[in-house]
Formats: structure tokens, sequence, C-alpha cells
């Protein structure tokens, strides 16, 4: 039985390359044709191939249909949440995990640093989207029409000196993270903390969410939060991973 349901889900990769006829099909499988036939029409009446006029098969439309679904169902923060602890326990610093919905960038889980001094940002309240590091790994990603309206119409809050001042300003820090792939805020949210971020994508490459670690100048300095960088992409990636399917769900790589 786990033969057949091997050979049958070999079909699947074999026809995503294109239309195949039953001799393509029973060779890829090294089976003979009523083999792959049998196969093929099981797929076929479930919906996941398609037998077209030329006589070669396809994906079926079911497939597409399934994968859609499930995308649309997975949960990026369940995903995530035990890689964010884990994170967490290895610096003891702050953990967030953020995403850009309506116009806004939203925290959607935060893992609380192991030390005194604690963040006062709350899961669901909006960060300051001019300034905050996951704010922009996400609005970074946005075809560069979106980027520059979206930039265009924000207020640019001086909530310290280093606060992005402007929407050229804007721009200019989105391109630079667009291009090396993560983002600080070295305390233009609040002067004495800082925060380093990566992005999680999902499986057509964009950035679906952002995490980060935060932490108060008591705590530790910039310069040494920006050591915990590739601690932070790795975590990133294996979210990503695990949220796209590239990855089986065990512990991240770092």
């Amino acid at each position: 039985m786990s033969q057949t349901v091997d050979r049958a889900l070999s079909i699947l990769p074999l026809l995503a390359e294109g239309p195949a006829d039953l001799g393509q099909v029973a060779d890829r499988l090294d089976v003979h044709k009523s083999t792959a036939l049998r196969l093929l029409r099981t797929l076929h009446e479930h919906g996941l191939v398609y037998r077209q006029s030329d006589q070669r098969y396809r994906l079926g439309a079911r497939l597409f249909a399934l994968a859609q679904e499930a995308v649309e169902n997975l949960d990026v923060r369940e995903i995530a949440h035990p890689h964010l602890v884990r994170l967490n326990e290895s610096c003891g610093h702050t953990v967030h995990l953020a995403v850009h919905e309506d116009g806004e960038v939203l925290y959607i889980d935060k893992v609380e640093s192991r030390y005194p001094v604690r963040m006062y940002s709350r899961i669901g309240k909006p960060v300051a989207i001019t300034v905050a590091a996951v704010a922009k790994l996400l609005l970074a990603d946005l075809p560069e029409p979106e980027r520059r309206a979206l930039a265009e119409k924000l207020d640019y809050p001086m909530y310290t000196s280093r606060s992005t001042p402007s929407a050229p300003a804007f721009l200019r820090e989105l391109d630079k993270v667009r291009e090396q792939g993560w983002a600080t805020d070295l305390g233009g949210h609040e002067e004495s903390i800082n925060c380093v971020a990566a992005p999680v994508r999902g499986t057509d490459g964009r950035v679906v969410a952002a995490m980060s670690v935060s932490a108060p100048n008591v705590v530790v300095t910039a310069d040494e939060l920006l050591t915990l960088l590739p601690l932070v992409r790795r975590t990133a990636d294996a979210i990503s991973g695990e949220y796209s399917g590239r990855t089986p769900t065990k512990e991240n790589s770092s």
C-alpha cells in the first residue's frame, strides 16, 4: 500500500513540470503502463489530475483548490510561536512577531524578556510604522508604487532625533532594507530601545510577517544586539521553511 501511495504521489511533481502522456508517466515511475494508468485513474477520480483531449495528463483543479485552502488556513503565529520561544530562551530579550493588515503593522505575538526592564508593546497594538524594524521589512516588500503611495501619505513624528523624518528618507530606508533582507530600529522610537528584525516568507517568497528581538540599552548596547542578527535570521528562515512547507515541523536550525 505504501509503495502504491508513493508512486501515486510521485506523479504530481512530474505533472507540475507540464502535461505528460501515459508512457512518460510509466517511464518516470519505472512501472508498466497498466500500473501507471491505474494510478492516474485514481488521481483523476479525486480531481488531482485531469486527462486532456490529447490523452495527456495535467494537474487537476482540485489540487489547486486544496493548496489554496491550505494556504488560507495557515496560522503564521501558531507556526512561529515555538521558534520565538526558543529564540527568547537563547538570548533572553523580548521577541515580537508582526504582520501588515489594513494599512497598519500589528504585533500578533510577543515573548517577554527575562530581564527586569520590560517593553510596553502589546499584542494587537499597531507599531510606530515609520521607525519600527518589523514595519520596515513588511513595507519594503510591497511593490514600488504601493511603497511610494504609502510613504507619501504617512505622518513622520520625530519620536527621537533618530526617527525617520520624511517620505524620501523612509523610501531610501525601505530600499536599503529590501536589498539587505533585514532591518533595525536603533533608538528611532525610544532613545533607549534597539531592535533587529528579519522577514518570514511564504511559498511565493513574499514577506508574510516579520519577527524581531528588542532590548534596552541598559541590558545590551546596540552593537551587542546586532551580533544576534545571524540568530534572528536563522530563526526567521526556520519559520519561513515551516510556514511554506519546505522543511519538516521540527526544531529550528538555530
